[in-house]
């Protein structure tokens, strides 16, 4: 059953989030840092008078800060929160059919927590990633 997805880089990995997780994408203005927050926690920003918590995806998947400057992200509302997800680039948006994960695929990193399936958008393979895995403190995350 093929479903609607945004497709994404994050760490240079081709990455698909079902659409229904997305509440905008936008292009980031200034992120100001949040003392004592969770290390892959960039800061706050203002989108749309509403204060969102700015995630560092591509940090919180591989275990490495991300050195460029936010730029893009997909918002998300999650448990009543919003979050910008920053990404290195939004590629299309495709109805496409998601596969299982084969068993045999190793994953790095939190890559594992928040990977669910595989599409192909334009024959290139795409991790579907749930983006409830990379909110530090979530129940399904390990990235505290």
């Amino acid at each position: 059953m093929s479903e609607l997805f945004l497709v994404a880089r994050i760490a240079g990995q081709a990455v698909a989030v079902a659409s229904r997780s997305v509440e905008s994408v936008v292009d980031l203005g200034e992120v100001t840092p949040a003392p004592l927050a969770a290390r892959h926690v960039l800061g706050l920003a203002t989108l749309r008078s509403r204060i969102v918590t700015v995630i560092d995806t591509a940090g919180t998947l591989t275990g490495e800060a991300s050195a460029a400057p936010p730029r893009r992200a997909i918002v998300s509302a999650i448990e009543g929160h919003h979050y910008a997800f920053v990404v290195d680039a939004l590629d299309d948006v495709a109805e496409l059919a998601a596969q299982p994960l084969d068993p045999g695929i190793a994953l790095s990193g939190h890559w594992a927590d928040a990977a669910s399936a595989l599409v192909e958008p334009a024959g290139e393979a795409a991790l579907v990633i749930d983006l409830a895995a990379l909110v530090p403190g979530n129940l399904h995350s390990r990235c505290n």
